[in-house]
């Protein structure tokens, strides 16, 4: 009989503590006998649990008590056995590493759409503006292997932290065209789009909006900032840059009053 309620959830959105979250959440899970893995940090969380229906739904009520996760409508299945074997809650700088700190919830989420609307679209080869659709898999080689959809454009990236520079490489092959990005998990996908969108439509500004972001990071986790390096460049494109270049030189020298690179 399948009795165990197995759910997975993600919310993409600023948690200023997830530290603060761990310990009540960590205790909450096990009170009511749940096994899985959370993972929290400042971008969000993201989740697997199960364990019987009516532990699983009253933890899911526990996590809607908080206004930031009250929208949160886990993915459900069922099963005979527990999948899991223990309980864990862990907080990470990242829910997916991608090494760009200005990819954050607080700068607005990325435009999402319907899989009707998507399969219209590619259906009749645009969409509703007569614009150009194409499929783009963010996730990693080994998992497009695995499976992909038809046509799809795949980078053959290893890790997530491949993908800013390939979708700089690859930049004018989706000039002109509506992107629909999949993936696995849905915050990579967030992390993905929003970073296509802002890397070609904000990139005259994104210089000065990304110093700011790392500003306010930096003042949140006490850390002085002693020395900026800025190319007023594509991000990412090659490492022919000058203050990079400097960058690296600067790692070199033993005598810097420096220890952390934003």
């Amino acid at each position: 009989m399948n009795d165990i309620l197995n759910i997975s959830a993600y919310k993409f959105v600023d948690i200023d503590d997830p530290q603060g979250l761990r310990e009540p959440w960590l205790a909450r899970a096990l009170d009511d006998g749940l096994k899985g893995t959370i993972l929290l940090a400042q971008e969000g969380v993201n989740l697997f649990l199960a364990g019987p229906e009516a532990s699983v739904r009253a933890f899911v009520g526990f996590m809607h008590q908080d206004a930031r996760f009250a929208d949160i409508a886990p993915k459900e299945s069922w099963s005979d056995t527990q999948p899991f074997k223990r309980m864990l809650v862990k907080c990470k700088r990242e829910i997916i590493r991608m090494d760009h700190p200005t990819i954050r919830p607080a700068g607005g989420r990325a435009p999402s759409v319907r899989a009707e609307t998507v399969k219209r679209w590619l259906d009749q080869g645009h969409d509703d503006q007569g614009r150009p659709v194409v499929t783009l898999d963010t996730r990693n080689a080994f998992e497009v292997d695995a499976g992909a959809f038809e046509g799809a454009i795949d980078w053959r990236i290893t890790r997530f932290g491949e993908f800013p520079a390939a979708a700089q490489a690859h930049r004018a092959d989706l000039e002109g065209k509506t992107v629909v990005s999949y993936c696995t998990g849905g915050i990579r996908c967030e992390k993905a789009a929003i970073y296509l969108r802002s890397s070609k439509d904000r990139h005259d500004i994104s210089i000065d909006a990304q110093r700011d972001e790392l500003r306010r990071l930096a003042k949140t986790r006490n850390i002085e900032i002693v020395r900026e390096f800025v190319d007023v460049v594509e991000s990412a494109k090659d490492e022919h840059r000058p203050a990079f270049q400097s960058l690296r030189s600067s790692f070199k020298d033993h005598s810097r009053n420096w220890s952390i690179v934003m």
